[in-house]
């Protein structure tokens, strides 16, 4: 059986913008509530202003409301598949650790926890409140 969020990140890698590397994308994020949101890389001639698919999943879902997630599924044409960059591991962290991330190439699979990529990651519970000494 197909899995209709792996079928979404492919949707989404079709419509990648990737001029400069020709390196496509496709992500696909399900909400705790079951919706599906998906995002593709849009490279930018200023290479550092491009915006990779599993950020503009969450983009995409943050504006529709949801901010709890179940899994998110990658799509590159990577083999072995390509796990999110370390800027997505921090943007995803934000929203839980025990998110559930499948790689998808075009021989294979993998999948991780989001905690398993990025350990001992920086998360809110490790902000702070300093108030200035009266």
């Amino acid at each position: 059986m197909d899995d209709p969020l792996v079928a979404l990140a492919r949707e989404a890698q079709a419509k990648a913008y990737a001029p400069y590397s020709g390196y496509r994308v496709g992500a696909a994020l399900e909400a705790d509530d079951g919706r599906l949101f998906s995002g593709c890389n849009v490279e930018n001639a200023s290479y550092g202003l491009s915006i990779c698919a599993e950020r503009a999943a969450v983009a995409a879902a943050v504006s529709q409301g949801a901010t709890r997630y179940r899994r998110l599924v990658v799509v590159t044409d990577s083999d072995p598949p390509a796990s999110p960059c370390g800027a997505c591991r921090q943007v995803l962290a934000e929203f839980g650790l025990d998110l559930e991330i499948l790689a998808v190439g075009p021989t294979g699979e993998h999948s991780w926890r989001l905690g398993a990529l990025l350990p001992d990651a920086f998360v809110s519970e490790r902000l702070t409140s300093r108030r200035p000494a009266n």
